[in-house]
């Protein structure tokens, strides 16, 4: 099959965030300091930045593509040829043809003002439009045929699906790269249930880990006596919170051992995994706090405590509507 280089290191950065106001609150006065959490991020190996062509509300849709791709162009410092710009396009309902995913994927690389790295389908429509799906993913091999990615990847796909799509883009000669799922302390669903990390060692594909945090939940920063977010993720902690004491309790004895931060060894966890984690960050606090859960690892038994106590919880994350088996 065909394949390119592509770096991909062991951690990356989510850009989800850059451009939401609904649920993240994004405004322009950001930018500079988004500018700061890029140059951060690359200059001490963080060179992997996921974002997708529906990222930001509103009038800012594709505000996310459009700050990656002028960070990149204006960032100087070592690191720079190692950047890794992965996309994700979505499935929207009116995208039918292959063609329509060609035509997306060009106007992401327009707004980046470069090609896209990594082009992965955002959502599989298995679970309510099977029959849209396979002119999608042609789409997306033409992409990489036609040279205007260097890597294909897909999010959101269980283990059945995975396999099938893999034999879809085999025959074409085109490698999955990459595929990413919502996994966390709090969302072990992907791998204890449908076993997508075996399949993907199995097939050679690199597990990318996103919402590594929980939407924030594990970072310890939020109790039930505490001011939660505003909206949809304050509604979600409310529910969450009163179930996961154990996990946190055991997230903030280990962290206090190791001198580090819940956040830290939440996403080291997701590494011990074998996945690589792309948590957010909106400021360069939250870049250097993520920044520290590199250059060690979590003992064996240290890894047990976490996987147990993640089991007992009572509670879990919402799994991604669109995941499918």
């Amino acid at each position: 099959m065909q394949t390119r280089q592509l770096y991909l290191p062991e951690m990356g950065c989510g850009t989800w965030a850059w451009g939401n106001r609904l649920l993240w609150g994004y405004d322009e006065s950001m930018d500079d300091q988004l500018q700061a959490v890029f140059d951060l991020c690359v200059s001490n190996g963080v060179t992997l930045f996921d974002t997708g062509d529906s990222y930001g509300t509103g009038r800012l849709n594709g505000r996310s593509e459009m700050l990656l791709g002028r960070f990149a162009r204006e960032y100087q410092g070592t690191g720079k040829e190692n950047i890794c710009i992965a996309t994700k396009l979505a499935a929207y309902p009116w995208r039918l043809t292959r063609q329509s995913m060609v035509k997306a994927g060009k106007a992401s690389a327009e707004r980046l003002g470069r090609n896209v790295d990594l082009v992965q389908m955002h959502w599989s429509t298995a679970n309510y439009a099977p029959w849209q799906e396979w002119a999608l993913l042609d789409g997306l091999a033409d992409l990489y045929e036609q040279g205007l990615v260097r890597g294909v990847g897909l999010s959101n796909y269980g283990s059945q699906r995975l396999k099938q799509v893999y034999k879809k883009l085999r025959d074409r000669g085109v490698a999955i790269a990459t595929l990413q799922v919502q996994y966390s302390l709090l969302s072990t669903y992907p791998v204890t249930e449908l076993g997508i990390k075996d399949v993907c060692d199995e097939l050679g594909i690199k597990l990318i880990a996103y919402s590594p945090l929980a939407l924030g939940i594990l970072t310890g920063k939020y109790t039930e006596k505490s001011s939660f977010p505003k909206g949809i993720r304050g509604l979600l902690f409310r529910q969450l919170l009163p179930g996961v004491r154990p996990l946190l309790g055991c997230l903030q004895e280990i962290a206090s051992s190791r001198n580090k931060t819940m956040s830290q060894v939440a996403i080291n966890w997701c590494m011990c995994k074998g996945t690589i984690p792309i948590p957010g960050a909106k400021t360069v606090a939250q870049a250097k706090e993520n920044l520290g859960a590199l250059g060690w690892r979590l003992d064996a038994s240290e890894v047990i405590a976490l996987d147990r106590a993640a089991a007992s919880t009572d509670k879990k994350m919402v799994q991604n509507i669109f995941q499918t088996q």
